[in-house]
C-alpha cells in the first residue's frame, strides 16, 4: 500500500467512556415525545477516525432529538486505543474484522475475541434501533459513498437522505456479514433501516466534514432533528443529483498475488465489456458488461478478501 498522509489525530474519548445507557461508550437521549429510535455508530474499525470525530462534535454540541430517541455509539474502542499514526492501518481491529461478525454463528458461538465480546455487548443497543447510520471511511481518496444493502426500504431511505451523491446497493462481503445487513436491517418486510457512509479517505481532514454532514442529513431524514437547528449547528453539504449504483459482482481474491492494471481509486467507468482490469494469480479479471463501474478497489489484497466490487448505474427508487 502506498504511503498516506495522516492529517487528523484521534479524538479523546475518555469523557464518553461511561456512556449513559448501561453500555460503555453508548449515549442515548430521549426526547419524551413519540418517534423512532435513531442511532449513529462509529469505530466499527478502530482506525477510521472521522466517524468518531463526528460523534464527538455532536456530543459537544449537546444535540438532542426533536422526537423519539437518539443514540450515539463508539464500537471497537479497544482497536481505536491502539491507533498509531506511524502505522495507521494496524488498528483496524484487534483480533478480527468487526464488520464481518453480524451473523448468529459468530455472535452466539463459543469463540471469544475482542471484537466478538464487544459486538455481543452492543447487540441489545443495535436491536432496539429503528434507523442506523454506520460511519466508515476508505483506503483511497475517492468520492463519498452511501452503502444501503439490497433492500428497497434502504434504497428509498438513501434517496430521502439525499447525501452523499453516490449510493451503492450491494450484498456486502463473502467473508462475513456487515452490521447494516444484520437481522431486521436486512429483512425487507421489517421496518428497521441501516445505511453505511464511506466518508472519504481514512485520515483526510475533509472526511470529518463529510461524516458530520452525513450525520445531519441522516437525522433530518429520520425526522428527529429540526432542519433549521441542523443548519445552525453545521451547514450541511448539498449532494446534487444522486447516482445509484447496483453491485453485480463482489470480486474476492482467490489465488494471489492480485494486481490491478491501473491505480484505480473508485468509481472509474470501464466502457467496454471484456476489459482486463486486474490479474489474480496470473488469471485475468475482465469486466462483465459495458459501462462497468469499479466500486472501492481495495489495497488489502490477501486471499479471501474483497478486491473490488463491479456495478452499473440504475434508476433511483421512488420515494
Amino acid at each position: 500500500m502506498n504511503a498516506v498522509r495522516v492529517e487528523i489525530a484521534p479524538p479523546d474519548l475518555a469523557p464518553y467512556r461511561e456512556g449513559n445507557s448501561g453500555i460503555p461508550y453508548v449515549w442515548s437521549f430521549d426526547s419524551g415525545h413519540p418517534g423512532p429510535h435513531v442511532g449513529i455508530n462509529a469505530l466499527i474499525h478502530g482506525n477510521e477516525l472521522s466517524g468518531a470525530w463526528a460523534l464527538v462534535r455532536l456530543l459537544e454540541l449537546g444535540l438532542r432529538p426533536l422526537c423519539g430517541r437518539l443514540s450515539l455509539s463508539f464500537a471497537n474502542v479497544e482497536a481505536f486505543a491502539r491507533f498509531d499514526p506511524a502505522d495507521p492501518t494496524a488498528s483496524r481491529f484487534v483480533d478480527e474484522d468487526m464488520n464481518r461478525l453480524w451473523r448468529p454463528e459468530a455472535l452466539e458461538g463459543p469463540a471469544v475475541t475482542v471484537e466478538r465480546k464487544r459486538a455481543r455487548e452492543l447487540l441489545p443497543h443495535f436491536r432496539a434501533l429503528d434507523f442506523l447510520l454506520d460511519l466508515h471511511s476508505m483506503q483511497t481518496a475517492s468520492a463519498p459513498l452511501l452503502l444501503c444493502g439490497l433492500t428497497p426500504k434502504a434504497r428509498r431511505f438513501a434517496r430521502r437522505m439525499g447525501y452523499p451523491a453516490v449510493v451503492v446497493a450491494d450484498a456486502g462481503h463473502p467473508g462475513g456479514v456487515r452490521l447494516i445487513d444484520y437481522g431486521a436491517f436486512a429483512a425487507p418486510r421489517r421496518k428497521p433501516v441501516a445505511v453505511l457512509l464511506e466518508a472519504g479517505q481514512h485520515w483526510a481532514r475533509s472526511s470529518i466534514d463529510v461524516a458530520l454532514a452525513g450525520c445531519l442529513h441522516f437525522l433530518r431524514a429520520t425526522g428527529v432533528l429540526d432542519p433549521e437547528l441542523a443548519m445552525r449547528l453545521a451547514p450541511t453539504r448539498a449532494a446534487g443529483r444522486q447516482r445509484f449504483i447496483e453491485v453485480t459482482h463482489a470480486v474476492t481474491v482467490r489465488h494471489g498475488p492480485f494486481r490491478f492494471k491501473e491505480d484505480f481509486r473508485g468509481l472509474e467507468v470501464i466502457e467496454r465489456a471484456g476489459t482486463v482490469i486486474a490479474t489474480d494469480g496470473g488469471e485475468p479479471l475482465r469486466t462483465p458488461y459495458d459501462h462497468c463501474i469499479l466500486v472501492m478497489p481495495s489495497r488489502r489484497l490477501a486471499r479471501s478478501h474483497t478486491a473490488v466490487r463491479l456495478g452499473r448505474e440504475v434508476p433511483p427508487p421512488r420515494i
